[in-house]
């Protein structure tokens, strides 16, 4: 997948006229830049260029004790072992290449692009002073955008097999709970059933699942707690596993229904159809040429038509290697976003597309799917829910 993800590199620079990519790192244990599991997928101990060429070649400098395993990753056309400094090897490859434009990963928008510290700036900054080369540096966040957002057939294979092993084990989840059990209790079940699958959650366990119990427990980014389910509330799950490197973000609505009900009442179905349409609203738009803001704004504007608050997030998001898989945001042109949302959907983009409404009373009902861009438009890769799903017990 790494040789893979190099060839397209080499792509998207003649695309992006781009003459020399480079990520610039060193002990990458400590602090990893996130183009390194694009193109390498190891970590690196001394200072190490990954270097990427309109070219077509691919070089890597790295430390004499690394050489062996990027040789053994293969992909790169050239790899170069240093003892004492990265300086003469580096600028040698530099001159000889003779890029017009350098870029480096450094981003004000995305943090998949910004993974270049500022100390190891001013350490490639300090080697090119006084060369041409110096006043040539850009910021490689539109090469790193497009090589994250442009899954690759394999890459999207390793997201639908997550998505099913969370589908799997969301079902599951709904065969166990029961009234009175605690947001803590129903994440225990989860995370012990994505340990016996030999899988881990796609971000961090503490809050991987997310789980809101009826109608006093608040939904977001927010660990479980001591909130019980009762009959006649609603339970709020949001939860993915990572597959071989791969993760997915699914949510799924629960009503718990009181004796003698047979489906929830009509506030709490008016919600989740009104939420059910604003998400099929923004896949709609969802397609390639399309920009972030814009997705949003259709999803956004039919849920505000119907008579609900907006959601004080984006609507969706690049999932991949990891939940928030940087390049284009789909939500509002807010400052905290800066110009993700000013992307422009690509076929072979995947996205998570999520909003949600709150029932007083009830609880919170949330919507999340993921999503495959193609040229006609997004299709889904979870099973939608397209019902609350009910609990009689």
């Amino acid at each position: 997948m790494v040789r893979e993800k190099l060839d397209q590199a080499v792509q998207i620079l003649r695309e992006k006229d781009l003459d020399l990519w480079i990520t610039f790192v060193r002990e990458t244990t400590q602090v990893k830049d996130p183009s390194l599991d694009l193109i390498l997928g190891l970590n690196l101990t001394w200072q190490s260029a990954l270097m990427v060429s309109r070219t077509g070649e691919r070089i890597a400098i790295v430390g004499r004790y690394d050489v062996d395993n990027v040789r053994i990753v293969g992909g790169y056309t050239t790899v170069i072992g240093y003892d004492q400094s990265i300086r003469e090897p580096l600028l040698e490859q530099i001159e000889r290449l003779r890029p017009r434009r350098i870029g480096l990963n450094f981003s004000e928008s995305d943090p998949a692009a910004d993974g270049l510290t500022h100390g190891m700036f001013r350490v490639i900054a300090g080697i090119l002073a006084g060369t041409e080369y110096s006043l040539r540096i850009v910021s490689a966040e539109e090469v790193i955008a497009a090589l994250r957002g442009r899954k690759t057939p394999a890459e999207v294979d390793r997201i639908r097999a997550a998505i099913g092993a969370a589908e799997g084990i969301l079902r599951e989840v709904e065969a166990l709970v029961q009234p009175r059990m605690t947001e803590r209790e129903i994440a225990q079940f989860i995370h012990q059933t994505v340990r016996e699958r030999g899988l881990e959650v796609a971000w961090e366990p503490d809050y991987c699942p997310i789980v809101c119990a009826g109608p006093e427990s608040s939904f977001g980014h927010r660990m479980p707690g001591d909130y019980r389910v009762e009959r006649g509330q609603l339970l709020q799950i949001d939860f993915g596993v990572r597959w071989e490197g791969f993760v997915s973000d699914l949510q799924r609505t629960l009503y718990f229904c009181r004796p003698g009900e047979e489906s929830p009442p009509e506030e709490v179905l008016r919600a989740w159809h009104a939420a059910r349409a604003a998400l099929e609203a923004g896949r709609g738009a969802l397609r390639p040429g399309a920009r972030g803001w814009e997705v949003d704004a259709a999803a956004r504007r039919t849920l505000t038509e119907a008579g609900y608050p907006e959601y004080m997030h984006a609507f969706g998001h690049h999932i991949g290697r990891s939940v928030h898989d940087g390049a284009t945001v789909l939500g509002p042109r807010w400052e905290r976003y800066g110009t993700t949302v000013e992307g422009v959907v690509e076929a072979g983009n995947v996205f998570a597309i999520e909003l949600g409404v709150y029932v007083p009373g009830y609880g919170y009902i949330g919507c999340e799917e993921d999503v495959l861009v193609t040229e006609s438009g997004a299709e889904y890769l979870s099973e939608p829910q397209e019902e609350i799903w009910c609990v009689r017990k």
